[in-house]
């Protein structure tokens, strides 16, 4: 059976819509929706913004590997003080996020900027918020580039991130799908914490996503049309509404769960750490 590279996959669909603001925000939209990753970065972001933060003061943001822009989008639309520095290495993702965001650039709410996390550096202690969304499992130098996100936080301010788990080394093992642009398969709580305790975080939670019924509807609403793609190509846009209509109900319903569970085990992981108000040492 065929295999298939994510990333690739994704920015073929990216093409598509590189410069029509309609089909733009319905591809956020469709994120949003297919994605259980943003389910759970969405509520964490909402939940934490009401716990630590003040809606009169402003809120700096760094968004560590923006990509398509998703959740700047968001915050924007969430947060009405959020200023956004949000940085990538893809100079494609950079410019359509530029052509798409260009009204709120004016404004002064958000600046994109192409920085590598592991060798660029980072304004130190500018930043009440870094966010950080299925990037960290890309880079091998992970406690390194932790501890730079570390440095541009200010004391008392939060990290969220997301990964896949070592769970998702399940799916990493199909032979019909493959992630190979992965430098590891993912992080268990135990090696998340003493990362984060490493690189000089405290850990606030730790908490896997994609658990039985995540998974499931991954799997129904993700991974099955992602394989019909790879094989067939557009003829697959032939059927994929039909098969939609089967399965988007009992997919997002299996997502809600999911989210509302205490996961023992999932190919996810969402972690939320604080950087300590009076700075301590930290290991390399």
């Amino acid at each position: 059976m065929s295999k298939i590279a994510y990333d690739p996959t994704k920015d073929r669909f990216a093409r598509w819509i590189r410069r029509s603001r309609l089909l733009r925000t319905l591809f956020y939209k469709t994120l949003d929706l297919f994605f259980l990753r943003s389910w759970y970065v969405r509520t964490a972001l909402r939940k934490h913004y009401s716990r630590h933060f003040s809606r009169h003061e402003r809120l700096d943001i760094l968004d560590a590997g923006s990509g398509f822009g998703q959740y700047d989008r968001f915050m924007l639309r969430t947060f009405p003080n959020a200023v956004i520095h949000a940085i990538d290495i893809k100079d494609d993702y950079l410019d359509d996020c530029r052509y798409y965001f260009g009204k709120e650039i004016k404004r002064g709410r958000i600046r994109f900027e192409k920085r590598d996390l592991v060798t660029d550096e980072l304004p130190e202690a500018s930043y009440d918020l870094v966010i950080c969304v299925d990037v960290l499992e890309h880079i091998r130098e992970d406690v390194q580039v932790m501890m730079r996100l570390r440095a541009s936080l200010r004391p008392g301010g939060l990290f969220i991130m997301h990964s896949p788990s070592h769970y998702s080394e399940e799916d990493a093992g199909d032979d019909e799908f493959f992630v190979d642009e992965h430098a590891r398969a993912g992080y268990s709580r135990e090696d998340l914490s003493d990362k984060l305790i490493r690189a000089g975080l405290e850990p606030v939670t730790l908490n896997y996503s994609y658990g039985k019924w995540g998974h499931r509807a991954w799997v129904m609403l993700i991974k099955i049309p992602m394989l019909w793609f790879t094989r067939f190509g557009m003829i697959t846009l032939i059927w994929l509404p039909f098969y939609y209509l089967l399965t988007l109900l009992p997919g997002t319903a299996m997502m809600a769960v999911d989210r509302r569970q205490e996961n023992h085990r999932g190919t996810g992981i969402l972690g939320i750490a604080r950087k300590p108000k009076q700075d301590l040492p930290y290991s390399s």
